[in-house]
């Protein structure tokens, strides 16, 4: 058991279904027998590197230090991240250039959604609890998903941590404190129970509070000073619940309660000498979610997922200056899926999964349209092994039909989305992996982007994508006494956008202008190589290596004086790097992400031009065990050269700064 555990856990392509992770229930010691199931769904599902893929564990996750998702995947190759500053600055990813919106995050197996804006402010979700961080370009390496996750040209699955209990050890219990710069403080708690056999338990609780006052530096046209960033405080309170249940008849389920409740000002850009804004903004957020899966002899796997979620956010503007706004936006959320899969022969698999979606939003904005979206996908999909190739395909149905109470709806849209995914092992004793997918992606304007009062055009048009993908992986285990692991990844891509839409600030970090850019071509390269090496018995270094290259180029009209300008934020080259060193119960960590120069606007001019940036973090941590307890206290000092820099312009980020925290558990 603990063999096909390790093989499973090593996998070149980190594949990883819903089973077992995403919507895994609770793990166990090696003297119970609760993973069985999960291993045998596994290995009729899914198969290795059939998309390119990437991943953090918690190990991975500790070293980086990082306090967001948003801040770990920072060191993913292929993804850009919207940072707007501290503590509370709402922070958004994009997959290959291809926009926040083609990007699924899903949050223990089933997507987020954001129907307003189709902006996942991925701050909100900490690192505190979360188990595994992985991204996929394409989709899966499964046909075992549920339909709308067919849909999206790449996906993030955030896993978060699943009790580890036995019958000897029937509870547990973690606390964490940390305290860092700008009067940031942060204190979480987790408690595991086991309830019985099949039944086990676990509840955990978050709160941040920070001023987010950091030193910026500001200069222009003759003048260059020191000045404090001011209204980029947050207080915020997150806390979820969760129930796993798993039987010995082959049944599996879940149910997952969360929360999350913030208080932050939106400290705006930095121009025209105005250094502080009069805005802010609540967000209350819950949903609850929960899938029982079954299996039905030895051929046949169901399973159903259920989610509703409300989100209740509050925007003010007092700046005097400019319109004083006080807005509310409610939004509501329904969920239903049913996936399922038939082994129709020992390497011939075919699933058909029926996805529900209700979106509903409403506001107290003048004139509001009061927009409502019903969504449905319809996905059939099926994969071949043949040991050394092995073959993906699936063919989604979009039917999206909108309603208002005022105004024009957007007419009703429907698409077919094909995608088919190859693996080629084409050596028995070289480790080598080669390959190739190709995929058409669609997705819809937003609420925003159609109904938003002013701005909102209910003809905009529905945004559409096509990828196109070679890669190669290496890996390979136990190489020597000395190299424990060795793995490297690239991948070439092109892909194609119509009538893309892009979505910039303005004014505020809350609304946004649309612009329907038309057509764009993405040429890149993600390039990823890491390794393990153990000296001594006490001695273990890792090592991880990133690389991007990006041009993402606007080819809509050749008389606009932007025809083939590299996309607003989109560097040519970036990268990141790990070197972690563990000696006995310490460990010295330090990461470094680069960004080339980029554009602010379309046009590719030395006015709209951003300068390079690279930051680096340290951190150390040492391991204290007390009887059965555990106790890791870890300090770090961020951006440690001090370096001036902006995500997104006028935006400055902190300099540098510290942290120092302890994890006591039970």
């Amino acid at each position: 058991m603990k063999r096909i555990l390790a093989l499973a856990a090593l996998s070149a392509s980190v594949f990883q279904v819903y089973s077992d992770d995403s919507l895994s229930t609770f793990s166990s010691r090696p003297d119970t027998t609760l993973y069985i199931n999960e291993v045998v769904v596994n290995s009729k599902t899914a198969f290795k590197d059939s998309s390119p893929s990437q991943k953090f564990n918690s190990d991975q996750l500790e070293r980086l230090g990082s306090e967001s998702v948003a801040d770990a995947l920072r060191h993913f190759s292929g993804l850009q991240i919207k940072d707007y500053g501290g503590v509370g600055g709402i922070k958004t990813v994009n997959i290959r250039s291809l926009g926040s919106q083609h990007l699924g995050i899903s949050y223990d197996g089933i997507q987020l959604g954001n129907a307003q804006n189709g902006q996942i402010d991925l701050g909100q979700f900490s690192l505190d609890n979360v188990d595994e961080v992985s991204l996929f370009n394409g989709q899966k390496s499964s046909i075992f998903l549920s339909a709308s996750d067919f849909s999206n040209a790449g996906a993030v699955f955030i896993r978060t941590r699943r009790p580890q209990l036995s019958k000897t050890d029937p509870f547990n219990l973690r606390f964490k404190a940390k305290v860092a710069s700008y009067d940031t403080y942060h204190l979480s708690a987790l408690y595991e129970q086991r309830l019985s056999e099949a039944l086990c338990a676990s509840f955990n609780a978050e709160a941040i509070t920070s001023t987010g006052k950091y030193k910026f530096r500001y200069s222009g046209a003759g003048y260059d000073t020191t000045a404090i960033r001011k209204n980029g405080d947050i207080k915020s309170l997150r806390a979820e619940a969760n129930l796993y249940l798993n039987m010995q008849n082959s049944t599996t389920g879940s149910l997952k309660i969360y929360t999350y409740h913030s208080e932050r000002g939106i400290p705006g850009a930095i121009a025209s000498n105005v250094w502080a804004r009069g805005e802010r903004q609540w967000d209350h957020n819950t949903f609850i979610q929960g899938h029982i899966q079954k299996g039905i002899g030895s051929r046949f796997n169901t399973r159903l997922l259920a989610k509703y979620a409300y989100y209740d956010t509050r925007y003010v503007n007092n700046d005097t200056t400019r319109m004083l706004i006080d807005n509310n936006y409610k939004h509501h959320e329904l969920y239903i899926s049913t996936a399922n899969v038939y082994e129709i022969l020992s390497n011939w698999n075919i699933s058909l999964s029926y996805d529900f979606k209700w979106n509903k939003l409403d506001s107290d904005i003048h004139n509001f349209a009061f927009p409502s979206r019903y969504s449905s996908f319809i996905s059939l999909a099926s994969a071949l092994d043949f040991n050394k190739l092995k073959i993906q395909g699936s063919l989604l149905g979009t039917f999206i039909n909108d309603k208002t109470e005022i105004g024009s709806a957007s007419e009703h849209t429907s698409a077919l989305t094909p995608a088919i995914f190859i693996n080629w092992t084409p050596f028995n004793d070289i480790p080598i992996s080669l390959r190739a997918f190709a995929k058409k992606s669609f997705r819809m304007p937003t609420f925003n982007d159609l109904y938003y009062v002013d701005i909102g055009n209910a003809k905009l048009e529905p945004e559409s994508a096509i990828q196109y993908n070679i890669g190669a992986t290496f890996e390979k285990q136990n190489i020597n006494r000395l190299f424990s692991s060795f793995r490297v990844q690239a991948d070439a891509y092109y892909n194609t956008v119509d009538d893309k839409i892009v979505a910039y600030p303005k004014g505020t970090q809350f609304r946004w202008t649309m612009l329907n850019l038309g057509k764009v071509h993405i040429h890149g390269v993600d390039m990823t190589a890491e390794t393990s090496i153990v000296p001594t018995r006490n001695i273990s270094i890792y090592a991880r290596i990133q690389y991007t290259y990006q041009k993402a180029l606007d080819v809509t009209d050749t008389n606009t004086s932007y025809y083939k300008d590299q996309l607003p934020y989109t560097p040519r080259h970036s990268g990141s790097g790990i070197l972690a060193v563990r000696y006995r119960n310490s460990e010295l960590s330090i990461s470094s992400i680069y960004s080339g120069k980029r554009y602010s606007q379309q046009e590719n001019i030395e006015r709209n031009e951003m300068p390079a940036w690279q930051t680096s973090d340290l951190a150390l941590s040492h391991t204290i065990r007390i009887s059965r307890s555990i106790m890791r206290i870890r300090a770090e000092v961020n951006n440690i050269f001090n370096k001036e820099y902006d995500v997104v312009r006028n935006f400055p980020m902190p300099l540098r700064n510290y942290s120092i925290g302890i994890n006591y558990e039970l």
